[in-house]
C-alpha cells in the first residue's frame, strides 16, 4: 500500500519537529520603535493579573524573517506594551501581524500569541539612506515606521526577553471559552550582530479590527534597525478564571459584527 501522509505518525518524530521549529534561530532584520504612552491607557489593555510595568513603554517592531535554505522570507509584527506578572518583568503584545499561516497558527496555537494575517513590507535603501515599513490589514494601514538611516550602535548584549501570553479557545458552544485560560511565559534568547539608529517617526493608522490607533505616542520615540536572531520556549505558569480573560478576548479575534462597529 502506498504511503498515507494524513495516516499516523511516532509522536517521537512529530514532537522533535515541532519542539526544532520554535528553535530555528532564524536571522531577522528588524525595525523597531519604542515610545511612552499614557499609562491609563496601559493598564486599560492588560488583563489580570498583569500589571503595567514601572515604564509605561510600548513596543512596535516590523520585520523580514530569512529562514534560510528553501523557505521563502515572511513579515513579522508585533505591538506589546510593557507589563510584569509578580516581580518578572517583559512585554504583552496586543498584535503580531504576520504574512504566513504558518506563522499564524504555530504562534497562536502554541503559545496563544495574538497573531493575525496581514500584508508587510520593510524596505532599506543604502544609496538614499532610508528604511520603510508598513503594515496592512482589512484594508487599513494600521503602521507605517521609517526615516533616515543613523549611526552604527553597539547591539545589545544577548540575553532572555520574556513575553506573556494569554492561551484559550473558544467553546464549540458559542459561548465563553472551553476551558479556563492559561497565562504563558514565554521566553527567547536574543543575539544582536548589527544595530543601527533610525532618525524617523512612526505613525499608528485607524482600524477598527486593530485599534492601535488608541495608544498615544507621548514622547521618547526612538527607533532601530537590527539584525537578529532569537530561540523561543515557553511555560504554562498558571490557570486564570474565564471570567477575568473575556472581556479582554477581542483583542485576538476580528469583530465582524455591525456591534463591531461602534
Amino acid at each position: 500500500m502506498p504511503t498515507i501522509r494524513y495516516g499516523a505518525r511516532p509522536v517521537a518524530d512529530r514532537t522533535d519537529r515541532e519542539v526544532a521549529a520554535t528553535k530555528l534561530g532564524a536571522w531577522s532584520t528588524s525595525l523597531t520603535a519604542t515610545f511612552a504612552t499614557d499609562p491609563a491607557v496601559i493598564a486599560a489593555v492588560l488583563p489580570p493579573p498583569l500589571a503595567p510595568a514601572h515604564e509605561p513603554t510600548v513596543k512596535v517592531g516590523v520585520s523580514r524573517v530569512d529562514l534560510g535554505g528553501t523557505y521563502p522570507p515572511f513579515g513579522a509584527g508585533t505591538v506589546a506594551v510593557a507589563a510584569r506578572h509578580g516581580d518578572l518583568e517583559g512585554w504583552y503584545p496586543l498584535l503580531m501581524p504576520m504574512t504566513t499561516e504558518q506563522a499564524v497558527i504555530g504562534g497562536r496555537e502554541t503559545f496563544g500569541e495574538p497573531k493575525k494575517l496581514a500584508q508587510i513590507s520593510l524596505g532599506a535603501d543604502e544609496a538614499a539612506g532610508t528604511v520603510a515599513a508598513t503594515v496592512a490589514r482589512m484594508g487599513a494601514t494600521i503602521i507605517e515606521l521609517g526615516g533616515t538611516l543613523g549611526a552604527e550602535l553597539d547591539p545589545p548584549p544577548a540575553g532572555d526577553r520574556v513575553d506573556f501570553y494569554v492561551k484559550f479557545l473558544r467553546s464549540p458552544s458559542g459561548a465563553g471559552f472551553d476551558d479556563d485560560p492559561w497565562l504563558v511565559h514565554c521566553h527567547r534568547e536574543t543575539e544582536t550582530r548589527a544595530h543601527r539608529a533610525v532618525d524617523g517617526s512612526l505613525v499608528l493608522g485607524e482600524s477598527r479590527f486593530d485599534p492601535v490607533a488608541d495608544i498615544p505616542i507621548v514622547g521618547g520615540l526612538a527607533i532601530t534597525l537590527s539584525e537578529r536572531r532569537s530561540s523561543q520556549w515557553g511555560e504554562l505558569v498558571a490557570r486564570l478564571p474565564a471570567a477575568d480573560i473575556e472581556p479582554y478576548a477581542h483583542q485576538r479575534y476580528d469583530d465582524l459584527s455591525p456591534a463591531g462597529k461602534d
